[in-house]
Formats: C-alpha cells, structure tokens, sequence
C-alpha cells in the first residue's frame, strides 16, 4: 500500500506538471544568475547586488513548485487545482509546452556555456592580466614616489670633460659610469638607470626638468680634467625640487687615487642623503691604473655598437689583460664584445660562443662575486645554448649579488619572457621602465612582453613611446606593425612597416602584404628576405611562413633555425605569429626536440624578487 501510494504521489506531481516547472525554474534561474552576473560585472555593481539577486531566486523555488501544485492554468485564467474537472484538464498541454520551454532554455544555456568557455573565459584571463598588469605599474610607481618623497634617489649626470683633449672624453664617461654603478650597489638608494641619464648629455636642462624627466630627488654632477697622470675631479650632490647643493667638492690626485676618489663621493653621497645602510657602502675594487684606463676606453667604444668599434674594444681590452690578466670587468667585457659579434652576425655562432664563454670564465675566476659576469654567461647560455634550467640559474645567482642592477634584471625579464611567463615579464619590464625612462630599448621590451601576453593596445602603447623617445628606433616600426597586424589593422600596420628602415623590415613586408590580400607582392618580398637573410634569419623567416599559413614550409624553416642555433628558438613559445601552426602535430614534437615544451618549461625553476 505504502509503494502504490508513493506511486500515485509522483503520479500526481507529473500530471500537475511539478516535476517539469522544477527543472524549468532551475534552468532558467541559472541562466539568468549567469547573464546578470556578466551585466553586474560591467557595470562594477557591488557584491550585495548579486547575493540579492541568488536569494530572490533561491526563494522563488518553492513558490513556484507550491503555484504548480496548488493551481492549473485553464483557458478562463488560472484556478484552483480541486477546482478543475480531470475531463476537462489541460495539464497534458501545459506539459508539452513545458517540455518545448525547457529545450529550448536548455539550448540557450548550452550556447551561453559555449561562449562563455570559448570567448567570455579568454576576455577575463586577458582582463585579469590587464587588471594584473595596471595594479603592479600602480604599485611599482607608489614605491617610486614613496622613494623620492624619502629623498632616496638619485640620477648620476655624466661628468663634463674639461680636458683639453676632447678625444678624453671616454674618461669622464667612465667615471661618471663608475660611480653610478658604485651607487646602483646600494639596495636603499634607487639610482636612474645608466642610458636614462646619459640620455640627457649635453642638453641644456634645468635640474627640476632633470629630476621630472628621471623621477628622482637628487642629481650628482661634476667636472673631470685629465692631464697626464694627474686628475681633478669636481662632483656636487644638488637637490632638485630647490636647486640646493647640498654638498660639493674638488680632488686633485694623481691617476693611481682615482678608485679613492670613487669611494669618498659615494660615502659623501650616503652620508648627504643621510641613508641608513643595511651593509657597509660598496667600494671600487683598485686595479693597474693603465688597466683602468684602456678599460675605460674600450667600453667607451663598445656602446658604439659598430663593427670597427667593437673590434677596437676588443683589442683594447686584450691590451688591458696582458698588463693585468686578472681584471675581471675586462674579461667580462670581452665576453660581452663576443656575443654582440654573434648577435650582429660578425663572428660565428660555434666560435663566438667558445671565446664568449671563455672570457666569462676567466672574469669568475678572476671575481666569483661578479654579478654582471654571471647575467652575461646567463645571456650567453639562453640564446646560444638553448639551455633555459641553466641559464636560470646564472641569472638568479647575478641578481643574488646586485638585486638592482638593471641591465641583469632586463635580461632575466627576456628569461621569463622565454619561459612564457608573461605576466611576471610584464611586472620585472614596468620596473625596469620606471627606474630607466628615458631608455627607449626598455620600452621596446616591455612592448613584445606586452604583445607575447596578448595585450596589444598596450604594447602599441610602449611601442609609440619608444618613437617619442628616439624617431626610427631601429626595429620599433616593425614591432608596432606586427601588433597591429596581430590586432588586424592591415593599413596601419603597412604604414608603420614602411617606416621601418632595419632589416626588420624585410621581415615586415611579407606579412603586411598578405594581411592586405597582395599575395604577389608578398611573395616577391619573402623571396627577398630568404636572398638576404636566409642563415641570420631562419626562426623569423618561419614565423613569416606560419602567419602566410604555410605549415609545411614553416616547419622545414624551424629545422633550419634549429640546424643554424637560431638564438629566436628561445622565445617561441611566446611568438604570437606561430599561432597559425599550433594545432599541427608536428608542432608539440618540434618543441619536445628543442627542450620547450610546456610542460618541460614548467619545471624550471627561476625566481626573481624585484628590490624594495
């Protein structure tokens, strides 16, 4: 009896449609939650809004199950259930329209859910990197100004030569250079950014302009003249918001005190600044003084970046070893000599990359606290060995040594940048940018981060900041049209191209003209490309063939670049114009063979902690 009466009971709320109004009310309630969530969210309407909404419905449920047992919908209005003749009862009606109501909902919901994990999932995950991405530079920017409110900053001027000898020129460079990277040691003072400050040499500006342009509260100027083996050096620490000097003096040394020298400005500077230092304040390490001054020479040549210059560097610096062979930054800078020939194709790879280690080496040997030795042997072991774990390793162990040296925090972002970390590579290139900004190269980085993160109006944005800075930065044109590629803006991407006068541009063209349906005129201008580039080129000549939608092309041109030791293997994981190729099977094999699958990038380990 007890089973023939639960029977008749589900019997009862099926024929009065219960059942049916149930799932209808659960699925279009859940519909609803998910619609008004996503206007909420646009509106930025608060929590309690939502919460309110869920309680409305949640409260309804049994409402409407008690309105489906207790009424019937008839033709004359809705009734009382007991007063409904059975014979004259519509409920199997009502049901069949439940039934086409609830499919219906159904295959909406089934298309809300499609897009929302298709479209609507990807927007938020950009949306949050952005969001991600705007509270760090947010943040970043409050502890830069909370520094130079505290007057914990400073900006190093180069030096003016007033030597007689305007070819002497190198040597106030370096000691300007010198004494900024003595200060830069110092983990309490926040110091702008070598190429920043250099970038405002010769420039007749007032010292506030200084301090607006480089966000610091104190600039160090000074005079050199050199003269033989004697120097007089004049320095003077100048607060900027009142133009006040706040300390000033002159030495007069021979050459063998200019490490001395070194020493007492920076001690003069903590003691102006009144820092409380956790360590002792950094002092110049004393080499021969002939040494000194050939390294100095030499480097002075090296930021020239030419063929003839770099190759003067490095017989400058071979002369500096044979009088001192253990000075480490000699080495050092040797090392770096080689891998800018490797980088501009003046040395080859296999021969680069022994002499480039070389010289390393000998720089730890001579100095294991090196730190720009261990970024510069990272550099080396990311583009050239395709060996992320150890570079990784040198990198953290460099920014262990010296936390804010800048130039080895630029190269551990491009680490993470390969690493396909690219919101932790947008976080470390904002820093970067904040304490160099007027460096037109940092800006170009933060750029490709911003595009490998898929932020494209932001990476146009660095992009643009880059030609305000410097007008046909090489390579800056390229990569702005490659954004706008990217964003499908096919016409202003060819304008930007045609910009370009690198070689980038050879690898621009191409793309823009089969963006823009030209598929002659893109075929004559990779034709070009692979006369021109083909060895120096490879990884970007396949990038070029993916965007084209060759595969299989494409694929033979990534064998090439692995064959040549492309140093763009290192970052393809990032490179947005592979997408085209991503499905192919033949693409997760690739990366398994060049060690830079997801998963095997995953398991390495690398840390960086930005200083405070």
């Amino acid at each position: 009896m007890k089973e023939l009466a639960s029977l008749s009971f589900v019997e009862e709320l099926q024929r009065r449609n219960v059942i049916r109004v149930a799932v209808a009310y659960i699925v279009i309630a859940w519909l609803v939650a998910q619609v008004l969530q996503l206007v909420f969210e646009s509106f930025v309407a608060p929590v309690w809004v939502m919460k309110t909404v869920l309680v409305l419905l949640a409260t309804g449920f049994p409402l409407a199950l008690f309105f489906s047992w207790a009424f019937e919908i008839t033709p004359e209005g809705v009734k009382r259930e007991h007063e409904v003749d059975r014979s004259r009862s519509i409920t199997t009606k009502t049901g069949r329209r439940l039934n086409i109501g609830i499919t219906v909902v159904l295959a909406l919901s089934v298309a809300y859910f499609t897009y929302d994990k298709l479209i609507l999932s990807a927007q938020r995950e950009a949306a949050l990197v952005e969001a991600t991405t705007v509270a760090v530079a947010e943040q970043l920017e409050a502890e830069q100004q909370t520094n130079v409110k505290a007057g914990k900053s400073i900006a190093v001027l180069p030096f003016v030569n007033m030597s007689s000898d305007k070819e002497q020129e190198y040597f106030s460079d370096g000691l300007s250079e010198e004494l900024l990277n003595l200060l830069a040691k110092i983990p309490e003072l926040q110091v702008a950014a070598r190429t920043s400050s250099f970038s405002l040499k010769g420039k007749d500006i007032h010292i506030s302009e200084v301090g607006e342009i480089l966000n610091v509260a104190h600039v160090l100027e000074g005079s050199v003249r050199k003269s033989g083996n004697q120097v007089r050096i004049t320095a003077q620490l100048i607060k900027v918001d009142d133009g006040y000097h706040l300390w000033s003096d002159t030495y007069d040394r021979s050459l063998d005190n200019i490490f001395a020298i070194q020493d007492e400005i920076a001690s003069e500077v903590v003691t102006q600044l009144k820092l409380t230092l956790l360590n002792n304040a950094p002092t110049a390490k004393e080499v021969d003084p002939d040494a000194y001054t050939l390294f100095l020479q030499a480097r002075h040549l090296t930021r020239q970046g030419t063929e003839e210059s770099l190759n003067k560097a490095r017989s400058l610096l071979q002369e500096a070893l044979v009088i001192d062979p253990l000075y480490a930054a000699a080495w050092d800078e040797l090392g770096y000599i080689y891998i800018q020939q490797i980088n501009r194709g003046l040395r080859p790879i296999k021969e680069g990359k022994i002499l480039a280690r070389n010289a390393i080496n000998k720089a730890l040997e001579a100095d294991p606290q090196n730190a720009t030795a261990f970024a510069n042997l990272g550099l080396l072991t990311m583009l050239y060995d395709g060996d992320l774990s150890a570079s990784a390793g040198h990198l953290e162990h460099s920014l262990l040594l010296e936390p804010t040296n800048i130039d080895n925090i630029r190269i551990a972002t491009t680490l993470l940048e390969s690493l396909d970390r690219n919101e932790e590579a947008i976080k470390l290139g904002r820093y970067v940018t904040s304490r160099d900004p007027a460096n037109p190269s940092a800006f170009l980085y933060l750029g490709q981060y911003y595009t490998s993160a898929g932020l494209l109006d932001e990476s146009i944005e660095a992009y643009g900041t880059v030609l305000t800075l410097t007008p046909g930065y090489a390579a800056a044109n390229y990569f702005l049209s490659r954004s706008l590629l990217l964003k499908g803006d096919a016409e202003a991407a060819l304008k930007a191209m045609q910009a370009e006068q690198s070689a980038w541009k050879l690898i621009g063209m191409p793309m823009v003209y089969h963006a823009l349906g030209q598929n002659e005129a893109s075929d004559t201008a990779l034709a070009e490309l692979i006369e021109k580039l083909e060895k120096a080129a490879a990884y970007n000549i396949a990038y070029v063939l993916a965007y084209r939608g060759e595969t299989d092309r494409a694929f033979d041109w990534l064998e090439k670049a692995a064959r040549y030791n492309d140093p763009g293997l290192s970052q393809i994981l990032s490179e947005s114009l592979f997408e085209n190729i991503h499905s192919d099977p033949r693409w997760l094999l690739f990366l398994e063979s060049i060690g830079k699958l997801p998963e095997q990038l995953k398991a390495i380990e690398f840390e960086v902690t930005l200083p405070k």
